[in-house]
Parts: C-alpha cells; structure tokens; sequence
C-alpha cells in the first residue's frame, strides 16, 4: 500500500511539473511579420493594446481595487496620466520592463515589441486623440 501511495504521489510531482506555467509572448509564438508604427493613431492601435493589455487592471471598474487607482480606460484618463508629472517616463519605461520601474502589465508577459513600439511611438508625438 505505501509503494501505491508513493507512486501516486510521484506521479502527481510529475504532473505538476511537466505543466507548469511559462511566459513565451504573443509576438514569439505568433509573429505577424508586419509593425507599423509610421502612422500610430490611439483610435486604432493605442486604444486596442491598452484595452486588451491593460484594462484588466486599469479600467474604471478595476483601478480603485488593482490599478494604484489609474485608469486608462477612455483618452481622458490615459492621457491625463501621461502629462501628470512623470506619468510618460513611468508609462514608457514601466511598459519596456526597464530597471527600477514596475514591469507593466504586472505579473503578465511583457508586451510585444510591436505593441511596445507602437504605445513609444504614441506617447513620444505627444499622445494625440487621432
């Protein structure tokens, strides 16, 4: 009975381990081949990242409870955030997982190169409501 149990015990260890959690990025494991941020506009690009990328933190409902109490849901929000203060050096550096900033979005892969590129780019001309 105890060489069954240790083999149960042996064999959920290994189970365990074999489907751990990993972070590979949506750019590695799909890579699109196409990044354009020539002409980067928060209407199309900007606004969908930080939707998908960020609202589960930094919507209106969620950011009093896990945001630091910062919402980036509308271009009022995000905007005035970023001309707060540092809030663009924060924002630019937090989301590049740059040393001494937060790594944004927290406890989550970082960002595509793509998307990191695209939200610089934004930030950078001045964050315009385009």
């Amino acid at each position: 009975m105890k060489k069954l149990f240790g083999l149960v015990v042996v064999l959920f260890l290994l189970a365990g381990f074999s489907t751990g959690c990993y972070y590979d990025n949506e750019e590695t494991l799909y890579p699109s081949g196409v990044c354009d941020t020539v002409d980067v506009r928060y209407s199309n690009q900007v606004n969908y990242i930080i939707s998908n990328k960020c609202y589960d933190c930094h919507s209106n409902a969620t950011a009093p409870l896990s945001g630091s109490d910062v919402s980036f849901e509308g271009y009022a929000n995000i905007s005035g955030y970023l001309s707060a203060g540092s809030g663009d050096v924060n924002f630019t550096h937090s989301i590049d997982h740059s040393v001494g900033y937060t790594p944004m979005p927290k406890d989550q892969p970082k960002l595509s190169s793509c998307e990191i590129g695209t939200l610089i780019k934004w930030v950078n001309n001045g964050y315009p409501d385009n």
